[in-house]
């Protein structure tokens, strides 16, 4: 793998980012296009308890306005191989979607056969329907679940696992990861998949703008520990409570390590819209990632 740093910013690498909705969240964004450069990827999130077929119906609609759809399929939220199938299925022939998001999932056990990201994987299905890009989750700050030690060493082996299952099947695959909020961190933890051989390419999970509230409510539910204290250091500062978050500084960030370190660049950012879709949209913009196109009347 070869990689180009020299001169690079922090609003260079969020060119070219993805985002997470919602089907509730994206209902009431009126206009898509208005909002998200073209071809935009957008992540449709799996919500335990809303209906299969308001996901599908939210990513035909994305499709439709031509961006790339890509669903989470939760492993411990799937019943059975039928149940994937269903899903798969509708997905792509009423919505044209061909690629996914495999992940284990937030449920501590499973609802039926499937436990982990990696026996979705095993099942074949998505590779049998044609599938032609498949992401898998990534966690710099650890994760509990698969290493209760606090270390990586259960992780890294399943990211080595997935990069060879995308080597064997042909798939285009890269690691999405969690949203966090210590650059050093990230680019500490890019640098050692490197070393241990893993180059599958590395979208990075930031939050998009939002009230620092928000960001640590959401952190801590999603179990990102260590860079919390990176929101609860800007707490202190009064005046900074008043005004959102932006992860302007990480991404500028980000851009030193990578210029030092050219194996820590991440292929792509992901953003987490915790403050909302258009805001995390409008501030992309601002950065140079897109141009709004806004509607008159």
């Amino acid at each position: 793998m070869t990689y180009a740093t020299h001169g690079l910013t922090g609003a260079d690498l969020l060119k070219g980012y993805s985002i997470e909705v919602m089907p509730r969240t994206a209902a009431k964004i009126e206009d898509f296009k208005a909002l998200l450069p073209a071809g935009t990827r957008v992540y449709i999130a799996h919500i335990d308890g809303t209906p299969i077929a308001d996901m599908v119906a939210t990513a035909g609609r994305l499709r439709r306005d031509g961006f790339e759809v890509m669903p989470h399929f939760p492993a411990r939220s799937i019943p059975d191989l039928a149940t994937l199938k269903d899903w798969i299925s509708r997905y792509q022939g009423e919505a044209g979607v061909d690629q996914a998001l495999v992940l284990a999932g937030g449920n501590a056990r499973p609802v039926g056969d499937f436990g982990s990201s990696i026996e979705l994987l095993q099942s074949g299905a998505f590779h049998q329907a044609g599938f032609r890009r498949l992401h898998v989750a990534g966690h710099p700050e650890g994760n509990r679940d698969i290493d209760p030690d606090g270390s990586t060493r259960q992780a890294d082996a399943a990211l080595r696992w997935k990069a060879e299952h995308a080597k064997t099947t042909g798939v285009e695959m890269a690691i999405v990861t969690q949203f966090l909020f210590d650059a050093d961190r990230a680019a500490d933890w890019m640098a050692g998949l490197r070393r241990e051989g893993i180059e599958l390419p590395v979208h990075l999970g930031l939050a998009g703008p939002a009230k620092l509230q928000t960001l640590i409510k959401f952190a801590i539910a999603c179990g990102v520990g260590p860079s919390l204290s990176v929101l609860k250091k800007r707490a202190r500062d009064l005046s900074k409570l008043l005004v959102p978050f932006e992860p302007d500084t990480i991404l500028d960030d980000l851009a030193r390590r990578a210029q030092a370190d050219p194996t820590v660049l991440p292929a792509q950012i992901h953003l987490f819209p915790l403050g909302g879709i258009a805001a995390s949209a409008e501030w992309a913009s601002r950065q140079g990632a897109g141009h709004l196109r806004r509607v008159v009347g």
